[in-house]
């Protein structure tokens, strides 16, 4: 339980528990002390009624008149609230008294508190060897409990002061730490998050100012080693890219050809092969077929190595006819798309990464979704490009890590400081990207649909 209370907690919580164990300490320490104190002031008077008891039982026994020494007796102690007389049978109100101060009456429970033993004490008096009455003695002590209250309210309001001043400065001193270290905590969230150009604000005492500062020249690291990282991606996609344009640009230029010339050759040999020999013939019509076969595949790996639509449709255009060329690859799969037309205005490795995306999301559906639908979505503004994809399919096991296309794809979203996503959200799949638009971002948007 400890653990889950906060700072400002843990310090008050202390306080007030001494606080309040003085309190308690202060009222016993009272009860003992000035409850001894009124009985040492109280025994003398009490002796002085035994005393006088005493004197008038022996005045009783010695006269020959006891009551009417009993009566001059009590003739003579007049109205006297210390010392009285009570007859036997008759009731003599005797209790303590209420104490009036300015602040109004002393409460009873305080009274009792101070457990006053000798108030309202009794010696008998004793006449012809028969009691007639009692001796009470009953001291006026109003002074002195007047004084233990006053005293009892200052020290219970000077605790509560004290307390309360104490707790002022603790919360306010727990305020000027925890402020700080709510800061240090966000700036540590944003470096966790990636943000490492917004700096921690150094405030507080010098310990979390050390740690502020401390903070900040690891994220002057982490954003020094963040943009390295992001060049040597960049720069390792570029190569990527200039490879596999060299590799397409070697299968158009020589494969390409040797292929062509092949089923040329296939041809012209099928036209001046004789009708009647169909064993030879139906060779040749293999080779043709093999031929035309390889000419297709070698289209869809100059596709995939190199999107030649790019440069000369733009950007839109080039995912269209990706998305054509899907269709026809699955009859039975049903495709809409959402295409920003001004993602014709960005180029440069970004369009490459966005086409490369979708391209591979695509794949993926194809071969392994076994889906019946599929959404593209495109879109800039002026601040990122959002790029998704979404099917219908099968979806993926809850373990499933990147492929070897999708991580490709998140190193180069990674180069360009994006996000790539695979979600599976009410019941369908989704690859989604975030890239961050710079100066790419058109003025005005339009939005093309099919």
């Amino acid at each position: 339980m400890w653990e889950r209370l906060s700072l400002r907690t843990r310090l008050l919580l202390p306080l007030g528990l001494m606080f309040v164990a003085a309190l308690l300490a202060g009222a016993v320490s009272l009860q003992i002390f000035a409850s001894a104190h009124l009985v040492e002031e109280a025994a003398p008077g009490s002796r002085s009624a035994r005393t006088v008891a005493a004197a008038l039982n022996a005045a009783l026994q010695a006269s020959a008149n006891p009551q009417a020494t009993l009566d001059a007796f009590v003739q003579s102690l007049g109205t006297s609230e210390t010392i009285r007389f009570r007859r036997l049978g008759t009731d003599l109100d005797v209790h303590p008294p209420e104490v009036q101060t300015p602040l109004g009456t002393v409460p009873e429970w305080f009274v009792h508190l101070l457990a006053i033993p000798e108030f309202g004490t009794a010696f008998p008096v004793m006449v012809e060897g028969k009691q007639v009455g009692d001796i009470i003695f009953a001291p006026d002590m109003s002074a002195d409990i007047y004084e233990k209250w006053i005293g009892f309210l200052a020290m219970t309001c000077s605790g509560i002061v004290l307390m309360l001043l104490t707790g002022a400065i603790a919360h306010f001193t727990a305020r000027s730490a925890l402020v700080p270290l709510q800061n240090l905590g966000d700036g540590l969230t944003r470096m966790r998050t990636g943000n490492y150009e917004q700096l921690i604000s150094p405030a507080g005492p010098p310990e979390i100012r050390r740690s502020a500062q401390e903070a900040n020249e690891l994220a002057r690291t982490l954003n020094r080693l963040s943009q390295d990282n992001r060049s040597l991606l960049r720069r390792i996609v570029s190569l990527q890219d200039d490879e596999r344009q060299d590799m397409a640009r070697e299968l158009h230029d020589e494969l390409g050809p040797l292929l062509f010339g092949i089923r040329a050759n296939t041809v012209a040999l099928l036209e001046t092969i004789p009708s009647a020999n169909a064993e030879l013939r139906s060779a040749a019509d293999g080779i043709l077929q093999s031929v035309e076969t390889l000419q297709q595949a070698n289209r869809r790996i100059l596709d995939r190595l190199r999107p030649l639509y790019i440069q000369e449709l733009g950007l839109e255009k080039s995912i269209r006819t990706l998305l054509q060329n899907a269709k026809a690859q699955s009859l039975g799969l049903k495709v809409t798309s959402q295409i920003d037309a001004d993602l014709n205005e960005v180029d440069g490795l970004l369009s490459q990464t966005i086409y490369r995306v979708i391209q591979e999301a695509v794949t993926n559906a194809l071969r392994h979704a076994k889906a019946k639908s599929m959404h593209v979505a495109a879109g800039i503004n002026e601040r990122e490009v959002t790029v998704e994809v979404s099917d219908d399919g099968i979806g993926f096991p809850a373990d499933r890590v990147f492929g070897r296309g999708l991580t490709g794809m998140l190193e180069r979203v990674r180069a360009l400081s994006g996000t790539l996503e695979l979600l599976r959200e009410a019941g369908r799949t989704c690859v989604r990207c975030r890239l961050p638009a710079g100066d790419s971002a058109p003025h005005s948007r339009q939005a093309g649909r099919d």
